[in-house]
């Protein structure tokens, strides 16, 4: 998932930004089909006489949020619908991205797509299934690209074109529970390394006849924060030709071998999997929140979803003698499915722009703690009194400026289902790391290779 102080914005601007439980009916209708009416009309009016009367565009707006995300994502969808009489976006909500994306897959094989998806994927957009949105932002001047924070406008191009556009930016930060480190007296501001927080960690624990009743961490499922710590240590997946898959060098067996052992063996780490949709997202959280752990490696965007009056945020660490973390910072984009009429792909665009003004990028952020995608959201007078009656804003933007950019998969996820067979391995299965990853080299390998044939 399923998140700024006044003088620390001018920085901030010039850095590294960073950041789907139903299937909606029939999208063909609402995707991609003509209204007979406007047709008759020769376009977006319906004939009365000599007098042609608006009518406005409906389209769908598929997305996988849940939660105060969810709620969210709702208030916009009104707003916007309030705000105009030219498009109604009719919201579509899947259980998370990863359903969306099948969702969308699906669609697209039928050709009744939505005309707007909170997805993205560059190898779709290369087969043709997306549509380039440069000739729709083209046709509206005041889009203003150059406020968009150009890390993430960047992260929505392919091969040159802009098929996709930032909604918001994320990272993943650390969550702790204010009681549990005082109550070992440990500071957050000393847990700057993954070796002092396995140290606090193994403090806070608490064990009864053996078994771990109160975790000291609890990362989060799936290889991405794995896959950060890898990076703060300098490690890389691919090498700087792009031929060789590096998933196997020290600075990763190291690092996961470390997490297999703080759950399995040290226990004072645990992972929650499975489950539907986010599930496994919201019992981490729960754990910590009542008091079965003392934090968690989290989005920035949980930030809705928790009480700062029990917990604070701090940065990602890094490692002894590596610098500061390095963690991922991305952009959660949007796009427009190719198949959606040129009506519907407008109407897409303009439900786009406005999710993306400053005022709501900014409300956004102060709701969920996600990152604004515009530089002028940081000078919006309510986001600036937000940011500094709430401190735990700022964390995803500072650690955003010295983040990781996200991995461009060029074999089309293979490398990165590889990896992440390799991480339920280590964290759910404890098969060492030395042996989850030399497999998951292996195949991302042969993959890679098979590209450059």
């Amino acid at each position: 998932m399923p998140n700024l102080k006044k003088s620390f914005f001018g920085i901030l601007m010039t850095c590294t930004f960073l950041l789907i439980s139903a299937c909606g009916e029939g999208s063909g209708a609402a995707g991609n089909s003509a209204d007979p009416a406007q047709a008759a009309s020769g376009g977006n009016g319906e004939k009365t006489g000599t007098q042609t009367s608006a009518k406005p565009v409906t389209i769908e707006f598929w997305y996988g949020l849940g939660g105060k995300l969810g709620e969210n994502m709702q208030v916009l969808i009104d707003k916007f619908n309030s705000s105009q009489q030219e498009v109604i976006v009719k919201p579509v909500v899947q259980a998370d991205y990863s359903e969306t994306e099948k969702k969308l897959q699906a669609a697209i094989a039928s050709k009744t797509v939505p005309a707007a998806v909170l997805s993205s994927n560059v190898d779709w957009a290369r087969k043709g299934y997306y549509a380039p949105l440069d000739e729709l932002i083209a046709g509206m001047p005041d889009f203003n690209q150059e406020d968009v924070v150009q890390t993430f406008l960047e992260q929505g191009k392919v091969d040159g074109q802009q098929f996709f556009l930032p909604m918001y930016g994320t990272t993943q930060v650390m969550y702790y529970r204010k009681d549990a480190l005082e109550k070992q007296g440990i500071k957050a501001e000393d847990l700057t390394t993954w070796e002092a927080l396995a140290d606090g960690a193994a403090k806070m624990t608490v064990k009864e006849g053996g078994k771990t009743v109160f975790y000291g961490w609890e990362p989060m499922w799936g290889a991405g924060n794995m896959i950060d710590a890898v990076y703060s240590k300098g490690g890389k997946i691919l090498s700087d030709d792009g031929k060789t898959v590096l998933i196997d060098s020290p600075e990763w067996v190291e690092t996961w071998e470390l997490f297999r052992k703080w759950i399995h063996e040290d226990q004072i780490m645990r992972i929650h999997s499975g489950g539907q949709g986010w599930e496994y997202w919201y019992k981490t959280i729960d754990d910590v929140m009542k008091g079965q752990a003392a934090g968690y490696t989290g989005s920035s965007g949980d930030q809705g979803d928790l009480d700062f009056n029990i917990v604070a945020a701090m940065e990602q660490p890094g490692w002894e003698g590596a610098g500061e973390g390095k963690p991922v910072a991305e952009a959660i984009m949007a796009g427009i499915p190719a198949a959606a009429s040129p009506e519907q792909q407008q109407a897409a665009m303009k439900w786009f722009k406005f999710f993306m003004s400053a005022e709501n990028t900014a409300f956004w952020s102060m709701n969920t703690g996600y990152i604004a995608v515009r530089q002028s959201a940081l000078d919006n007078p309510e986001f600036v009194a937000f940011s500094e009656k709430n401190p735990q804003a700022t964390v995803p933007l500072k650690q955003a400026t010295h983040g990781s950019k996200p991995f461009q998969d060029p074999t089309g996820g293979k490398i990165t289902d590889a990896l992440k067979i390799a991480a339920d391995k280590v964290q759910i299965s404890n098969v060492p790391a030395a042996e989850a990853l030399k497999e998951a080299k292996e195949t991302a390998q042969r993959e890679l290779d098979r590209m450059g044939k």
